[in-house]
C-alpha cells in the first residue's frame, strides 16, 4: 500500500507549479496590446427556446441539433455537436430557438450557470442558454477557457428568487480582457499544454482512488467471510458460538421492548432465509438486522422547519463521505428537535444506513452532540451486547449493497423501505472473533484511509490550480503560468 503514497507524491508534483486562487481577476493594469471589452462588444448574444412538447412535429424525425445544460452536466470536451434531442426545421421556425454556426460559444445561464461549450457545427440550444456568436478576431477557444475560468463572476450578475439566471443583458456587459489575434493563440496553447499535464496527474490520482476502493471492498469481503481470521480460528476453537450471543441479544431486546410497551404483544422479528445464502464458518450465523438491533427506523417524517441555528438536521449530503460532515448544514429549532420520538433521534453508537438516491453508505455515529437527520437515513439502534463497528463494515460491503439493490423500488431515484432493511441477512461471527476482524480491517484501512485523504486533498488542489492557471493567462503572466 505504500508504493501507492509515492505515486501520489509524483501526482502532487506535477500540481504545484503555480499558486491557486478561486477567480479571474479583473485588474486596471492590462498589457500593452490588451483592452477590456465586454461580451455584447466582441459578440452577438443569442438566448434559445423550447419548441412546445406536445406537438410531435416540432421533435420526430428531427435533425437540428438541440442541447439543454443537462447535456452539459457532466461533458468534458470542449467542443459539442449535438445533445440527447433533436428537433424538426417546423419546430425551430415555431420557437425562440435559433440556429447557430459551429464556433458559437454555448453558456448555461441557468440551472446551473457556467457549463461552457463550443459548437462544432451548427446547433440550437433551449433558454437556459446566452450563447456568444463571436465577432472577427476573437477566438472561441480564448473566449471558451475565459468563461471557463469566470463562474464566480457570470454568478454576481445573475439574479432571481427561485433559482439565479443571468439574463441577455447582463451577459452582454460580462468582461473580458481581449488579446491581440496571435496572443490569443498563444494563450490557448498555453492553457492546453498546462490542462494536459494537468490532466495526467488528476487521472494518476483518480486510478489510485479506484483501487483504494477496490481494496477496501476485498478486505471487507474476506472480513464477513472469515477469510481474515481464519487461522485465529484454529487458534481459538473453543470460544462461545455466535449462536448463543444471538440468544442473548433477543433475549435482552425482547426484555427491553416489553419494559418500553407494557401490556401490548411482542412480534418477533424475521429470521433469515438461509436456503440461497453462502456456508459459513464454524461457529457463525446469520441474522437479519432486526434481529440484532433494537430499532430500524428512519429520520423525522415531518418537514422541519428550518433556522439558522439550533440543531443540526443532516442530509444525505452531509454522511456522503462515510463521516458526519456538520460544516455546510441546515438547522432546527430545540422546539423541533424535542418533539422528535427517541428512536428517531441519532446517538453515540448508533449506525446511519442512507435509504435514497445515494443509497448503501454505512457509518457509525461517533459524537455525542445532538442532531437530527432526514427521513431518507436510517437509523439502526444496538442492543447493549452488540458490536456495532464489526456491523458498520458489514453493512458497508457489497454483499449488503447488492441486497439493498434487489429491493430497491422506484426508477428515477431508488429507495431501500425500511421493510426490506430490516431483513437483510448479514454473518454473525462470535464476539470475540467479531473484535478480532474489526482490529484486522482497521489495521489493514488505516494506511488506505491516509492515502485517500492525500488522493481528496491533491484531486482538490488541482481544481484550484485550474483557476490558477486560468488567472495567470487572462492578465497576460502567460510566462509565468
Amino acid at each position: 500500500m505504500r508504493h501507492k503514497a509515492d505515486k501520489i507524491n509524483e501526482s502532487a508534483t506535477a500540481l504545484s507549479t503555480v499558486r491557486a486562487t478561486h477567480e479571474l481577476p479583473l485588474q486596471k493594469d492590462l498589457p500593452e496590446g490588451w483592452s477590456w471589452k465586454t461580451m455584447g462588444e466582441i459578440s452577438e448574444v443569442i438566448g434559445g427556446g423550447t419548441p412546445r412538447t406536445n406537438v410531435p412535429e416540432y421533435y420526430n424525425s428531427g435533425n437540428i441539433a438541440w442541447i439543454t445544460p443537462a447535456d452539459l452536466s457532466g461533458y468534458i470536451d470542449k467542443y459539442i455537436s449535438h445533445g440527447s434531442r433533436f428537433i424538426t426545421e417546423t419546430g425551430l421556425k415555431n420557437s425562440s430557438a435559433r440556429l447557430m454556426p459551429a464556433g458559437t460559444v454555448l453558456y448555461t445561464s441557468r440551472a446551473p450557470i457556467g457549463y461552457v461549450a463550443i459548437a462544432k457545427n451548427p446547433v440550437s440550444t433551449n433558454q437556459g442558454f446566452k450563447s456568444f456568436l463571436l465577432k472577427a478576431g476573437i477566438l472561441p477557444d480564448y473566449v471558451y477557457w475565459y468563461l471557463k475560468g469566470s463562474k464566480n463572476l457570470a454568478e454576481s450578475y445573475a439574479s432571481g428568487t427561485t433559482f439565479m439566471e443571468l439574463s441577455g443583458t447582463k451577459a452582454k456587459q460580462l468582461p473580458i480582457p481581449i488579446a491581440p489575434i496571435d496572443q490569443q493563440k498563444r494563450i490557448v496553447a498555453e492553457i492546453e499544454k498546462q490542462f494536459s499535464r494537468l490532466d495526467e496527474a488528476v487521472a494518476a490520482l483518480k486510478r489510485i482512488w479506484a483501487n483504494l476502493k477496490r481494496y477496501k471492498a476485498s478486505v471487507l469481503k474476506a472480513a464477513v467471510e472469515g477469510k481474515l481470521t481464519e487461522q485465529w480460528r484454529k487458534e481459538h476453537p473453543d470460544i462461545e458460538p455466535a449462536s448463543a450471543l444471538l440468544k442473548h441479544i433477543l433475549v435482552e431486546r425482547k426484555k427491553k421492548w416489553e419494559e418500553k410497551n407494557p401490556g401490548k404483544k411482542y412480534k418477533e422479528p424475521a429470521t433469515p432465509a438461509t436456503s440461497n445464502l453462502p456456508e459459513l464458518p464454524k461457529g457463525w450465523v446469520w441474522v437479519t438486522l432486526q434481529q440484532i438491533f433494537q430499532s430500524v427506523t428512519d429520520g423525522d417524517h415531518q418537514p422541519p422547519p428550518q433556522t439558522k441555528s439550533g440543531v443540526p438536521f443532516l442530509v444525505i449530503g452531509n454522511v456522503r463521505t462515510g463521516k458526519l460532515d456538520f460544516t455546510d448544514t441546515r438547522y432546527v429549532s430545540q422546539e423541533y428537535f424535542a418533539q422528535i420520538t427517541e428512536e428517531r433521534i441519532p446517538r453515540k453508537g448508533d449506525i446511519l444506513y442512507t435509504l435514497v438516491g445515494s443509497y448503501g453508505i454505512a457509518l457509525l455515529v461517533d459524537t455525542s452532540r445532538e442532531f437530527c437527520i432526514q427521513r431518507h437515513m436510517a437509523i439502526l439502534k444496538p442492543t447493549r451486547s452488540l458490536n456495532t463497528r464489526y456491523f458498520m463494515h458489514a453493512l458497508d460491503t457489497s454483499f449488503v449493497y447488492r441486497r439493498a439493490t434487489e429491493i430497491a423500488t422506484g426508477t428515477a431515484q431508488k429507495t431501500v423501505p425500511l421493510a426490506g432493511l430490516r431483513e437483510i441477512a448479514v454473518p454473525f461471527p462470535p464476539l470475540q472473533e467479531q473484535q478480532k476482524i474489526i482490529e484486522d480491517v482497521d489495521s489493514r484501512l488505516s494506511v488506505a484511509e491516509e492515502i485517500e485523504a492525500a488522493v481528496e486533498t491533491n484531486l482538490k488542489r488541482a481544481d484550484r490550480l485550474r483557476q490558477a492557471i486560468l488567472k495567470k493567462a487572462f492578465s497576460g503572466n502567460l510566462g509565468r503560468v
